[in-house]
C-alpha cells in the first residue's frame, strides 16, 4: 500500500477521543488539565488546586447573587442523630441506602496490635448526606413568630453518600456543595422562592458556565425524598446524555410537622412554617468538562476560570531574557488593570524551564482562556502573538501590544458567547419530538439519543418499564407556559404536555 494514501488521523493531546471512547476521554481531561485524582479513601476523590479554583469561581458568584437576595450564610453539624431522620418517614427511606454510620467514638487496640473502634455511641451518628433534618430542628427553635419568617439561610458545606459507582466530580460519595434551607409563613411564598432559587440558578448555569439548560419539574418518582415538588435544571452533554445540574425543592409542611417548625400568625394563631432547599455542587465543573471541553483538554468559559490570559515567554537568546521578561511583566501589570465580569483580569507568567510547545499545550489542556506568546520578535515589534482556547492551536494571530489590552475584554466576551452558542446548537440538534412508541425505542436504540419531547400519562408504572427496557427516564416535565395536550404515545391516554426523556449521568 502507499503511504501517501493512507489517511492520517488528526493527533490529538487527549487519548482517547470522544469519538473513541467518550468515558475514558473524561477522565482523561480532569488528568490533563491536573483538577482532580482518585484518593486513597474509597469513592472519593482530591480536587487539584486548578479545579478548586474553578470551585472558588463557582461559590464567589453564586454566594454574592445569594446574599443579593436575602440569604445569609450558617453552618450545621457534620453529623446528624440517626433519631432526626427517623422522624420523616420518605426522607429516611430515600436515603437509606446511601448513608454513612458513625457508631463509636474511640479507638483501641486489639490483641494484633491493629487499631479497632471501641466505646459504642448510645446513639448513632450520619455523616450529612443532606442537612433538612438537622436544619429543621434549628429552624423550628428559631421560628416562634410571623416577624421571624422568612428565614433564608445557606450553607456551603460537604456531603457524604456512600455511592457504589463513581466518576470524578460526577458522582462521588464526599462532594461539595451549596444547600439552602428556607421557611415561610404561606405555601406561595415557599413555593416563589423555589422557583426564584431554579431561575437564579439557570441564569448562573448559562451565563457563567456557557451551559444551556431546560428547567422543569421532576416527575413524582423522581422527585427529593420527603418534597412535595422537585424542580430542576437538565443539560445536555456531548454523549448527549442529560446531567441534573441543580434542583429547587417546595417542601410543603412536610419537614414543619416532623420537626415542628410553627409560628405564631398576626392575629396569635399557632401554624406551620412551609419550608424549601436547594442546592448545586461540585457536579457543575463535571457538567463544564462534558460540555465545552475538546480532544486537546478543558475548555473554560472566561467567567469562571481561573486564569483569564496566560503569557508564555519564548526565549531562544539568552542575552534576550531580561528584555522579554521585562516586556511580560510590563504586559501582565497592564492586563491586571483592566476588568472583566466586575472583576480583575487573572493574569500568570509561565516562567518554567520548558520549550515553547510544552508551555503552551499545558494551558491548552487546562482550558485557559487566552494564551500570549511573546518572544524576540514581538519585542521588536511591540506585539503580542495571541491564541483563543475555543479556536485551533494553530489559529493564532499577532497584533499590536496596543490593540490586545485594548480588546481583551471584547475577545473574553465573544468567547463566553460562543461556547453558550456553540453548546445551544448541539442542544437543539439533538432534541427530538417523537410521537409514536416505534420511534421512541428506535431513537435510543438505533441512534446516539439525546432529548426525546414526547407525550406521557403520568404512569409510574410506564415510567418504570422504560426505565428498565431502555435505561431512559423522564429528566424532566418543563415548565411552559403554553403546554402542549396530547396522547400518551404508551398507552394512548390524555396527556397534559410533553416531557424530556433522556439517558442520563
Amino acid at each position: 500500500m502507499n503511504s501517501t494514501n493512507v489517511k492520517q488521523t488528526p493527533k490529538t493531546a487527549i487519548t482517547p477521543t470522544r469519538l473513541q471512547d467518550y468515558p475514558e476521554w473524561y477522565q482523561q481531561v480532569i488528568k490533563a488539565a491536573d483538577l482532580a485524582e482518585i484518593s486513597p479513601v474509597r469513592g472519593c476523590m482530591t480536587i487539584k488546586p486548578w479545579g478548586y479554583a474553578i470551585w472558588e469561581n463557582i461559590q464567589r458568584v453564586l454566594d454574592d447573587q445569594l446574599k443579593a437576595t436575602g440569604h445569609k450564610n450558617a453552618y450545621f453539624p457534620l453529623l446528624i442523630p440517626v433519631s432526626f431522620l427517623e422522624k420523616e418517614a420518605a426522607h429516611i427511606e430515600g436515603f437509606a441506602k446511601e448513608c454513612a454510620v458513625v457508631t463509636h467514638y474511640r479507638l483501641g487496640v486489639n490483641e494484633e496490635g491493629k487499631l479497632i473502634p471501641t466505646s459504642p455511641l448510645e446513639e448513632p451518628y450520619i455523616i450529612r448526606p443532606t442537612s433538612e433534618t438537622i436544619i429543621g430542628e434549628a429552624f423550628s427553635r428559631w421560628v416562634q413568630s410571623y416577624r421571624d419568617l422568612p428565614l433564608l439561610i445557606n450553607q456551603w458545606a460537604n456531603i457524604m453518600r456512600w455511592e457504589m459507582r463513581t466518576r470524578m466530580f460526577l458522582r462521588t460519595s464526599e462532594f461539595l456543595w451549596q444547600e439552602g434551607h428556607t421557611a415561610h409563613a404561606t405555601s406561595k411564598e415557599a413555593v416563589d422562592e423555589t422557583l426564584k432559587i431554579l431561575d437564579l440558578y439557570t441564569a448562573f448555569v448559562e451565563n457563567y458556565l456557557a451551559m444551556p439548560v431546560i428547567k422543569g419539574e421532576k416527575s413524582e418518582s423522581e422527585r427529593f425524598p420527603g418534597a412535595v415538588n422537585t424542580y430542576c435544571i437538565e443539560a445536555m452533554m456531548q454523549d448527549k446524555k442529560a446531567l441534573q445540574a441543580g434542583t429547587s425543592h417546595y417542601l410543603g409542611q412536610n419537614f414543619s410537622k416532623a420537626f415542628h417548625i410553627k409560628f405564631s400568625n398576626d392575629k396569635g394563631v399557632e401554624e406551620l412554617a412551609y419550608t424549601t432547599s436547594w442546592g448545586v455542587s461540585t457536579r457543575m465543573i463535571g457538567g463544564l468538562i462534558m460540555t465545552h471541553s475538546d480532544d486537546n483538554g478543558l475548555v473554560l468559559p472566561p467567567k469562571i476560570a481561573p486564569l483569564h490570559v496566560v503569557i508564555l515567554p519564548m526565549i531562544h537568546k539568552e542575552e534576550q531574557r531580561a528584555d522579554i521578561m521585562a516586556y511580560c511583566e510590563q504586559l501582565a501589570t497592564d492586563l491586571r488593570k483592566v476588568y472583566f465580569d466586575q472583576r480583575p483580569l487573572a493574569v500568570e507568567i509561565d516562567t518554567r524551564e520548558l520549550t515553547g510547545g510544552e508551555k503552551a499545550w499545558s494551558w491548552v489542556k487546562k482550558g485557559v482562556p487566552i494564551r500570549v506568546e511573546v518572544g524576540g520578535k514581538e519585542l521588536q515589534n511591540n506585539a503580542v502573538f495571541v491564541g483563543r482556547r475555543d479556536k485551533e492551536y494553530k489559529d493564532r494571530l499577532s497584533m499590536s501590544r496596543e490593540q490586545f489590552i485594548n480588546n481583551i475584554v471584547t475577545e473574553l466576551e465573544d468567547l463566553q458567547t460562543a461556547l453558550l452558542d456553540r453548546a445551544r446548537a448541539f442542544q437543539q440538534q439533538n432534541t427530538r419530538i417523537i410521537d409514536n412508541k416505534a420511534d421512541f425505542y428506535d431513537f435510543f436504540t438505533k441512534s446516539d439519543g439525546g432529548f426525546a419531547l414526547a407525550h406521557w400519562n403520568g404512569d409510574r408504572a410506564i415510567e418504570a418499564k422504560i426505565k428498565q427496557d431502555l435505561n431512559v427516564t423522564i429528566r424532566c416535565i418543563p415548565l411552559t407556559e403554553q403546554p402542549e395536550p396530547g396522547q400518551c404515545i404508551f398507552s394512548g391516554g390524555k396527556s397534559a404536555q410533553r416531557v424530556i426523556f433522556a439517558k442520563s449521568y
